[in-house]
């Protein structure tokens, strides 16, 4: 098992966050370098943040796998709800952010690379099944079927009834339900964020 302090060290000097940035500026520089991996414009709200966490036990045993964290409002929600930063595994795909992560959540394993091959990604470094998965990944970006791939990939590394969980803007769901494989029980639309949201949480019957 690896932890956030024996991640394997980039050959080339690695990236430094900008100091006195707002993460809404990051976010923004992060869109428009790559705005089919970030998805977003701007950081989930800690109301949203807080309706994503709450669907986690931290009295359940086991890691939190979080996709495409970002700065770390969900993070950190998930540490306010009590869940310690060493059970935290984040996957990111910006250099940056990973590097900004790691400031903010040093207790973390923080992992730079891409979630869509979650298996892959993740490969042996779990310390048992995952409470569940949480996520912020832009998924309507990809097809169909990666989605259900992905989705089944984070049901494999969990609990039994460990939920996926999910944000979008959108009024349609994220991933496609399959009767029998895939469910999905929606949250009350989130209006404190920016644009509006809700949370879809997915779970393997």
């Amino acid at each position: 098992m690896l932890h956030s302090h024996d991640q394997r060290r980039p050959l080339q000097k690695p990236l430094l966050p900008k100091p006195n940035l707002k993460d809404e500026v990051r976010f923004l520089q992060s869109w428009f370098q790559n705005p089919l991996k970030t998805g977003a414009v701007a950081p989930s709200s800690p109301a949203l943040a807080k309706m994503m966490a709450s669907y986690l036990d931290p009295k359940q045993d086991g890691p939190v796998i979080e996709l495409g964290p970002g700065t770390g409002p969900v993070t950190k929600a998930l540490i306010q709800r009590g869940f310690a930063p060493e059970r935290l595994y984040l996957i990111e795909y910006n250099p940056e952010f990973c590097a900004l992560l790691r400031l903010r959540y040093p207790g973390a394993t923080v992992i730079n690379g891409d979630a869509y091959t979650l298996a892959k990604t993740l490969a042996d470094r779990l310390p048992g099944k995952a409470v569940g998965t949480i996520s912020s990944l832009p998924l309507f970006t990809m097809p169909e079927t990666e989605r259900h791939r992905m989705v089944n990939e984070a049901f494999d590394m969990s609990h039994a009834g460990a939920p996926f969980v999910q944000f979008t803007y959108a009024v349609v769901t994220p991933v496609p339900l399959v009767p029998g494989a895939i469910e999905g029980e929606r949250s009350p639309r989130v209006w404190r964020n920016i644009p509006p949201a809700r949370v879809w949480a997915y779970r393997r019957p």
